[in-house]
């Protein structure tokens, strides 16, 4: 006999649109059975009926052959040697009534016995565990549904207890019955061929018993045939009896074992999060506006495959694309009045989702998961190997600073005060990292020791007066189109260049060298290494504002200047080389970790796509400010030039004049 398809017990906590898949395969497999056994029944009862009238009509017959003889015909009724032979076919048909009549006893027990019970008992089973999964199946999505408006900010203890001992008990409920409604489609599969096979055994052993009765020579190779096909029935129901035996161990083991994971945010201590993950599937929510204010969340069962994020809704038969993940960004996010969310951005920033996670360590899982696809581990041969290799790599590369306050005390004016800070935690994967980490030497190119820091100065309130300002201009508000409010222009608003970008600040730190692009490389691996390792998640997201005399970064809400950076002492910019739309830049500045001596830091951005576009906007701004530079000098020179010759002519007029006056 060929395999046996089997439904998989070991997914039914799962319960997946594919597990869901395969089950309505299964459902209909059994209406099918169902419909073709109940065909099969009529006919064999046809048969049962045709043999129960066979036996009445061949007894009748053997009656009406020994009443013969009293019959009077008006001719030949004295015929003795018809009689006789009447008698002897009555005797005949006598006893092949007889064998007919335990005929059809015996397709009663060996035929329409099994095919019935089959029909009214195990068919009817399936029906029934079907209405009890179906009914558990929409218990458990309403209160799947409940939980998950449960409210984050008006968190009622009661409320939250029972709305969780329901999905408890639901999932718990669905899971047991999902196990045995597993388990009677699995143990179908072999009732359906014991159902044809022993009917079939049973009216041809019925049919041979008949014969013998009448002949012991009857078709010897049709009795070994039927022999064999008696020894296959017997070995399919040992094996269906060590498979129904095995199936209902599994069955207890995972009831035992799933029983903690009935609860929908299980205890983190028991099932750790794993970080080194390169797939991932299971359930979301999936925001969807519906207005400008409202929105829905619809819940999908989500999976990763290769590069992309693929949503299948239960029913599907396959899934279909929700985003590609390749270089994109994800980040935690608090979304209206609902726990673990977490919005993914494609690379181009174009296209974003917010999704919800059921609990915390899927929420995490799923982050992490999106972030090392971002880097496309995945296409490596060992996927888990290498992001937990590059995670342990990171950890013991870098030492995250949370402060970025120190970073620039030195670059503040002596005897001004301190301005405040605002720590900004931060999400998401920060592009396509290359796996290879050991490429540089960093003693060479980042100072011993140096600490990262991951956040940003936060705007100055610009009527407070003794603010400190980073480079003497952190707390004016700044129209980034170079317009000015005001009777007073500065030297930005009276540049020719204004260009304007998106950025998020990733982190900066002290390096050793401001002449090589691989000082920015090197750092844009030890912030997305720090970062990935210490799940800093949040970017501070800042205008960054390119002109002939300075870089700034701008508030996008308030217009506040938060950071200007002299266009002078930016010495070193890059993009990465493989992620776009990472940049860096060092800038030089005096004091630093030695007092005495030139210090250079370098700041690492993401933005959306325009790496490249920025550097090339600060390369052409260093330009304009060198040619500016250079006329200016030029102007100077000649100015210099006619103040002499000026000075020449006025000597040579005095000279003249005189010369004129007549001597005394």
């Amino acid at each position: 006999m060929p395999g046996i398809d089997k439904l998989p017990i070991e997914e039914t906590l799962e319960d997946s649109p594919q597990t869901r898949s395969l089950l309505g395969v299964f459902e209909e497999d059994a209406t099918a059975i169902s419909n073709y056994m109940n065909q099969l029944y009529q006919a064999m009862h046809r048969i049962y009926d045709a043999q129960n009238e066979l036996s009445a009509a061949t007894h009748l017959t053997s009656k009406l052959l020994k009443e013969y003889e009293k019959q009077r015909f008006p001719l030949g009724g004295d015929d003795e040697v018809m009689s006789s032979t009447l008698q002897q076919f009555s005797k005949v048909i006598d006893e092949l009534s007889s064998c007919h009549a335990v005929l059809s006893t015996q397709l009663a027990d060996a035929m329409m016995f099994p095919i019935t019970q089959f029909k009214e008992r195990d068919l009817k089973e399936i029906l029934t565990l079907k209405e009890v999964f179906q009914i558990a199946s929409n218990d458990h999505d309403a209160a799947i549904n409940r939980y998950s408006r449960l409210s984050k900010k008006r968190e009622n203890d009661k409320v939250k207890y029972e709305v969780t001992e329901d999905v408890y008990t639901s999932r718990k409920k669905q899971h047991q019955t999902m196990m045995h409604y597993f388990c009677a489609l699995n143990t179908l599969q072999y009732k359906k061929k014991i159902a044809l096979l022993e009917p079939l055994l049973g009216y041809m052993q019925a049919q041979i018993s008949f014969f013998k009765m009448g002949s012991e020579n009857l078709s010897e190779q049709l009795e070994e045939f039927l022999t064999n096909i008696g020894t296959s029935v017997q070995n399919v129901r040992r094996e269906m009896d060590n498979d129904v035996e095995t199936m209902q161990q599994t069955i207890e083991d995972l009831e035992v074992a799933s029983d903690p994971l009935y609860v929908p945010d299980p205890d983190p201590t028991k099932f750790p999060v794993n970080r080194n993950l390169t797939r991932k599937a299971g359930y979301l929510n999936a925001r969807n506006k519906t207005g400008l204010v409202s929105s829905t969340w619809d819940r999908q069962f989500y999976f990763t495959q290769g590069g992309n994020l693929m949503s299948q809704a239960r029913g599907d038969v396959a899934g279909g694309l929700a985003m590609d993940i390749d270089n994109c960004s994800v980040m935690a996010v608090d979304c209206e009045d609902r726990r673990y969310c977490f919005q993914i951005t494609s690379f181009d920033g174009k296209k974003s989702s917010i999704l919800q996670a059921e609990s915390k360590k899927d929420h995490e899982e799923w982050i992490c998961t999106i972030n090392n696809i971002s880097k496309q581990i995945y296409l490596s041969e060992n996927p888990e190997e290498i992001a937990a290799r590059v995670n342990q790599s990171a950890l013991e590369a870098v030492t995250p600073s949370p402060s970025f306050q120190q970073r620039h005390e030195s670059l503040r004016p002596a005897g001004q005060s301190r301005p405040p800070t605002a720590r900004t935690s931060s999400s998401g994967s920060l592009g396509s990292e290359s796996t290879n980490l050991a490429a540089l030497s960093l003693d060479s190119l980042v100072a011993p020791d140096t600490p990262i820091q991951f956040d940003i100065i936060s705007p100055v309130c610009e009527d407070q007066p003794g603010q400190a300002k980073a480079f003497g201009q952190g707390g004016r508000r700044t129209n980034p189109f170079g317009e000015s409010g005001g009777g007073t222009k500065s030297e930005t608003e009276d540049s020719i260049l204004h260009q304007l970008f998106i950025v998020r600040f990733l982190g900066s730190m002290e390096v050793k060298s401001d002449d090589n692009p691989d000082v920015v490389y090197e750092t844009m691996r030890q912030i997305l290494a720090a970062r990935a390792i210490h799940n800093i998640f949040r970017m501070t997201e800042s205008h960054l504002l390119v002109t002939c005399d300075c870089l700034k970064l701008i508030d996008p809400q308030t217009q506040v200047t938060r950071l200007t950076f002299p266009l002078p002492s930016v010495v070193l910019y890059a993009t990465h080389q493989e992620n776009k739309r990472l940049f860096g830049f060092v800038l030089r500045t005096s004091g630093g970790r030695s007092e005495s001596n030139l210090s250079s830091v370098c700041y690492i951005f993401e933005s959306n796509n325009e790496g490249e576009k920025i550097c090339d906007s600060v390369g052409l701004a260093k330009q304009i400010a060198l040619h500016a530079e250079l006329d200016r000098r030029a102007s100077e020179k000649q100015k210099e030039i006619e103040r002499v010759k000026e000075k020449q002519q006025k000597e040579l007029s005095k000279q003249k004049q005189i010369e004129k006056v007549p001597a005394v």
